[in-house]
């Protein structure tokens, strides 16, 4: 069943986003997305109702981006692993053909996409400057992720906005992702560029262990499902900062171990700035292979939907992480939330609810990190 489209704060129709100077506080990073990686929406959006639904949300932000004043289309991707520190690509005009790692028999994507190589090298120059390690890639065949362009090939098909892709550390904490965001705010300013922030990931990861129908596609178990909809009732109230600080808990509830923790909202919190000061919109939520991928939009507003005070600071300079207070262990810190009843795509009923138990749901996940 659809997401439907839910937006708490309508603007008004008068309004031309192209006057956007940036955000009221003063940030470059004129809205946030979240993206999910998988090439089915690219590739065979007619396989699937789902897949044409979440294809039609790509194309509607497609729209917003084209609208807007922004220079620059900065990704964050969970689909590009690193271990040696952070990379950012730099190559002007990367230029390969894709065949995804896992679904190499829907076929392949020719693209040729446009990077700010400029600002490529100021982001890395300010991440150097705060203590990360950090380099950037420029060569012919580097093998850009598939998630990246997935995003690119729907939401700038012709390039007319430059991208710049940065890696997600498999072994990186809070700590440093948030420098890492930190860094690229600093390398807009320095710049005097405008951008909009996506991040590339699923909610919940865990894929399909056996092919499938596609026709058949479910969410892979209700677990999965339930933390889901916790995620996107807390977005679409535009509560981001409240989804970053929740970041712990998701990992050990709704994704595979893979990496060192759930990453992608503590960029985008802090990219966009750590609070809750957003208007939300889900423009949709469906599953693609057993995971939970959903298209939403933040964009910054006058008023918080909730003003707390939260638990984990924000570095401005990485000199390592520091242990933080875990939540109460057995206590679900969502558990006095309502389920999204407007949005409930088919799950896998048969699925052993504690993911740490069931060995089907240790696979490999549909984003890296």
């Amino acid at each position: 069943m659809s997401a439907h489209s839910k937006s708490y704060q309508t603007p008004s129709p008068h309004s031309d986003p192209r006057k956007n100077k940036g955000s009221a506080n003063g940030n470059p990073v004129l809205k946030g997305y979240v993206l999910p990686g998988l090439i089915q929406p690219l590739l065979c959006p007619d396989a699937n109702p789902g897949y044409q639904k979440i294809r039609s949300a790509f194309e509607k932000v497609r729209t917003e981006i084209e609208q807007s004043s922004a220079d620059l289309i900065l990704i964050y991707s969970t689909m590009w692993p690193s271990i040696l520190g952070h990379q950012i690509q730099a190559h002007p005009e990367p230029e390969w053909v894709l065949v995804d790692e896992e679904f190499h028999d829907l076929g392949s994507v020719p693209y040729k996409l446009k990077i700010d190589s400029d600002f490529a090298h100021a982001y890395n120059r300010h991440a150097l400057e705060r203590g990360l390690h950090s380099r950037t890639i420029s060569y012919h065949g580097f093998p850009i992720d598939s998630g990246s362009i997935v995003a690119l090939k729907l939401i700038n098909p012709d390039n007319r906005i430059p991208a710049v892709i940065v890696s997600s550390n498999i072994y990186a904490d809070r700590a440093e992702t948030v420098v890492l965001a930190k860094a690229a705010v600093s390398a807009l300013k320095e710049q005097g560029k405008k951008a909009v922030a996506v991040i590339i990931s699923t909610l919940s990861n865990r894929l399909h262990s056996q092919w499938i129908d596609p026709k058949e596609d479910k969410i892979h178990s209700l677990k999965d499902q339930e933390w889901n909809l916790k995620i996107l009732e807390f977005l679409s109230k535009g509560r981001l900062e409240d989804v970053a600080q929740l970041s712990r808990q998701i990992q050990r509830e709704a994704r595979v171990k893979k990496v060192s923790n759930f990453k992608p909202f503590w960029w985008l919190s802090s990219v966009m700035g750590a609070h809750n000061r957003y208007q939300g919109q889900i423009y949709e939520y469906q599953p693609i292979y057993g995971t939970g991928c959903a298209v939403v939009g933040l964009s910054p507003a006058l008023h918080a939907a909730r003003d707390l005070e939260f638990d984990e600071d924000a570095p401005d300079f990485y000199t390592g992480e520091r242990n933080v207070l875990s939540s109460s262990e057995g206590v679900n810190p969502m558990s006095f939330m309502n389920p999204m009843n407007s949005m409930r795509p088919e799950i896998n009923s048969e699925s052993d609810f504690d993911s740490e138990t069931n060995e089907d749901s240790l696979i490999f996940d549909g984003d890296q990190t």
